[in-house]
């Protein structure tokens, strides 16, 4: 008895699962996969025979507990097999569509990068086959996330911006209304007018904004810092940058933005309440690629902060600007002769709606290389623009100056100020002479001159109680003449070239410009 309560058989231990796996039931696989395949044969059944099984199997159930758990499992089971055939369905139709497109995944990012933006999401939100590719960063290069409405967020931008990575190269934000676009060569045209911004004034700020605040449509001040985000690396190779009518836009948070973006070559603004100084600032230290600048006032002729020293420092930095636009803006005649005779490649200048140009920056520019390389000039709707500095810009013409200018624009909806009196002396009509003989020499020169009928400035109130500028557009068809049939009148004058290139006002306006020249602060 003692040997056999002491034999090893009897002092072994019983064996640990660990030590004797038991192999996988397969057949319990096999069982289960041939009882879905049972259960689905159901689905051919008329649904009130299924619903009269449920019940019966339901009422066979004692307690409410084991009522209640069989019909949460029933729903549960139900939405395992819809999710699961979702699964399957898009599987099934991705492997379709990489069998049917015909273009391999590196084609089809090509031809996706080529797409706007909002074709991009559409695309990508059409088969998982097509969201993949969408993704590339190469996709979002030019990113164009303009609306007529606001309806994009900061979250939107900061998505689409580190999808791009170092891809992006265009960004354009903001609420915008596209107007009539007219070819002028290679100089882009002005297609964002003050006539078409859209006031999103009427908006509520109580609708703009979610009530978790995560989901408001409207893009804050710090809609461009991905930008600099990652070391600045988004930013870094970005060449276009549109903004329009960001209303909660800053200059600190414009100049945080433009700081990273060194290969920044097309600037264009419009409608975003930041001083123009600070902006040429930030433009001139960091983005010295400029070429194009485009800035659109929000507040017209009232921002006076530009001054001389910030236009040289622009012009030293800047190199390479050929087109640039400020519209609405007070700006004074020495300062834009500084601008103009500072770039050297300049052929594009808009100077539109600018409150306190005369003309007389344009007293023997055309002689020398700078005024030669100029091809557009627009000084649409300046309510100081002089007739006799247009009657000396036309016989500049004449005499051989401006040689490339191939349009002109001159036209002002209040008429052209008089020698004497800006405001109460106005101009609605002049002599055909001098504009015959110059469309008679230089045949390919566009000029624009369109004038209202007399007497309709006298009757308008002055610009800063009414705004007359808040609708000033570019018209789509160009014309010498004016609105009303009538031509230039001829004003006999100076010599154009009397001032011999000094650059200096008139005698009207020299005490106020000395004025505004010491008021000018040292950088």
């Amino acid at each position: 008895m003692d040997t056999l309560l002491l034999s090893p058989s009897s002092m072994a231990k019983r064996p640990c699962p660990s030590q004797n796996p038991r192999p996988p039931n397969h057949l319990n696989l096999l069982d289960r996969d041939h009882l879905l395949e049972s259960f689905l044969d159901f689905s051919d059944s008329p649904p009130f025979a299924i619903d009269l099984s449920f019940e019966r199997i339901l009422d066979s159930r004692d307690s409410d507990a084991d009522q209640t758990k069989l019909i949460d499992r029933a729903l549960q089971l139900g939405s395992v097999l819809l999710e699961a055939g979702k699964r399957s369905a898009r599987r099934r139709a991705s492997k379709h569509n990489s069998a049917a497109w015909a273009l391999p995944p590196d084609l089809t990012i090509k031809v996706f990068s080529m797409l706007d933006t909002q074709s991009l999401c559409y695309a990508a939100a059409t088969c998982s086959m097509f969201n993949k590719c969408a993704m590339d960063p190469s996709c979002y290069a030019n990113i164009d996330l303009t609306t007529v409405v606001p309806k994009v967020n900061n979250a939107v931008v900061s998505t689409m911006i580190h999808r791009a990575g170092n891809f992006l190269q265009s960004l354009k934000l903001g609420v915008v209304v596209p107007g009539p676009t007219t070819a002028l060569g290679s100089c882009q045209p002005l297609v964002y007018t003050i006539r078409n911004s859209v006031d999103v004034s009427n908006f509520s700020w109580n609708d703009k904004r979610s009530r978790q605040g995560k989901e408001s449509s409207i893009l804050s001040r710090s809609c461009l810092s991905p930008l600099g985000g990652d070391s600045g690396v988004p930013g870094a190779l970005l060449r276009k940058l549109h903004l329009y009518n960001i209303e909660r836009m800053d200059n600190a948070s414009l100049c945080g933005a433009l700081a990273a973006c060194k290969s920044l070559i097309d600037l264009e603004i419009v409608g975003i309440h930041v001083e123009l100084r600070q902006t040429l600032v930030s433009v001139s230290a960091n983005c010295h690629l400029i070429e194009r600048l485009f800035f659109e006032s929000s507040k017209q002729g009232r921002d006076d902060s530009l001054k001389s020293p910030a236009c040289v420092e622009l012009v030293n930095n800047c190199p390479h600007v050929t087109s640039l636009s400020l519209r609405g803006f007070k700006l004074h005649d020495y300062k834009v002769r500084i601008l103009i005779k500072g770039f050297r490649k300049l052929k594009y200048v808009d100077f539109s709606t600018s409150y306190s140009i005369t003309g007389s920056f344009l007293r023997n520019l055309g002689s020398n290389t700078n005024g030669n390389l100029l091809e557009v000039v627009i000084l649409r709707d300046c309510m100081h623009l002089k007739v006799v500095e247009v009657d000396r810009l036309l016989n500049a013409v004449l005499s051989g100056d401006f040689k490339l200018l191939r349009h002109l624009d001159i036209s002002n909806r209040e008429g052209l100020a008089s020698e004497g009196d800006w405001y109460y002396e106005r101009c609605y009509s002049m002599s055909p002479t001098p504009l015959k003989q110059v469309l008679e020499q230089r045949p390919h020169l566009c000029i624009l001159a369109e004038f209202p009928l007399e007497g309709s400035f006298a009757d308008s109130d002055p610009m800063f109680d009414s705004e007359p500028y808040s609708e000033c557009s570019l018209p789509s068809q160009m014309s010498a003449h004016s609105s009303d049939g009538s031509m230039f009148v001829s004003f006999s004058g100076s010599s154009y070239n009397s001032d011999h290139g000094s650059g200096n006002e008139d005698a009207l306006d020299a005490s106020y410009v000395l004025y505004e020249e010491s008021s000018d602060e040292v950088y």
